[in-house]
């Protein structure tokens, strides 16, 4: 690939921020060695490798964006070109992270592109993950763990209501307040 097509890439690929840095170290808390993690939406793979590093839990990551599968591969690490959790079997993984689309976007002001896939979740900011949360228990081992990152922007209460109308039980086990959104990761378990 040529210098300016990497370049290029950077702009296509959601770089690591503060909703990625709080969703790693959670998530590197809760994960044990041994498990097998899926990050799905893994953006430039920042959170996965840093569960696999930190944890020695074997994680791969998934996304939408092809660009962002190139990313995570050139850092050495396992991914799978998926929309959300469609290609993987029942029962297969241990914990299940993701930080979504999450940011209300008006649909007559969205631009198509890969980071409107990366940063809209739609007029609530809750489709993506209303999508999700519909599959995510397919996935699953049947002791597994789901850690989700919210937004205040996109209302924590109901992302809670909705995984449970789903069976799981939904506790915030961190959250970190900025001037314009307080961030949660909740902890989803049936």
């Amino acid at each position: 690939m040529k210098l300016a097509d990497k370049r290029g890439l950077e702009t296509d690929v959601y770089q690591p921020a503060e909703d990625s840095h709080l969703l790693a170290t959670t998530a590197s808390e809760r994960i044990d060695d041994g498990d097998f993690v899926l990050e799905v939406g893994t953006g430039s793979g920042y959170v996965v490798e840093t569960i696999a590093d930190e944890t020695g839990a074997r994680a791969i990551g998934s996304d939408l964006n092809p660009h962002a599968c190139e990313r995570a591969r050139d850092r050495g690490l396992e991914a799978v070109r998926a929309d959300l959790l469609t290609p993987f079997a029942a029962s297969t993984f241990d914990a299940v992270v993701f930080n979504p689309p999450y940011l209300p976007t008006d649909p007559d002001n969205e631009w198509d592109d890969w980071m409107e896939h990366a940063l809209s979740g739609g007029e609530s900011g809750r489709e993506v993950i209303d999508r999700f949360l519909t599959d995510v228990g397919r996935v699953l081992s049947p002791d597994g763990v789901v850690l989700l990152l919210v937004s205040s922007l996109t209302g924590v209460e109901e992302v809670v209501e909705r995984a449970g109308e789903e069976g799981f039980s939904a506790v915030a086990v961190a959250d970190e307040s900025f001037p314009y959104e307080t961030l949660t990761v909740l902890e989803l378990v049936r």
